[in-house]
């Protein structure tokens, strides 16, 4: 996750027309680059698919703490109240 504002649902509505980030202008944006990626890809379709699904906004009260007891607690699963996350083995 290298996106300086931390978002996990795609581009902000500042990624400049070279697709620079408007907060560091000389980074590619993140998201700008991992969509070049996909098309590269052995299986596009299948790549893009999973480009496009929604993922929980970033919780930042765990922030600092254990990413490994955060796994095996599975508080990093917690999702806000009237969000829902697809099962990813379909």
């Amino acid at each position: 996750m290298t996106c300086p504002k931390t978002l996990r649902n795609g581009p902000c509505g500042g990624v400049r027309e070279n697709g620079n980030c408007e907060v560091k202008p000389e980074m590619q944006c993140i998201w700008v680059k991992a969509y070049d990626r996909t098309i590269s890809l052995p299986l596009p379709k299948v790549w893009k698919e999973h480009y496009n699904d929604l993922r929980p906004p970033v919780d930042m009260r765990l922030q600092g703490s254990s990413s490994w007891i955060n796994l095996v607690t599975k508080r990093d699963q917690q999702t806000p109240a009237g969000w829902s996350v697809k099962d990813r083995d379909h």
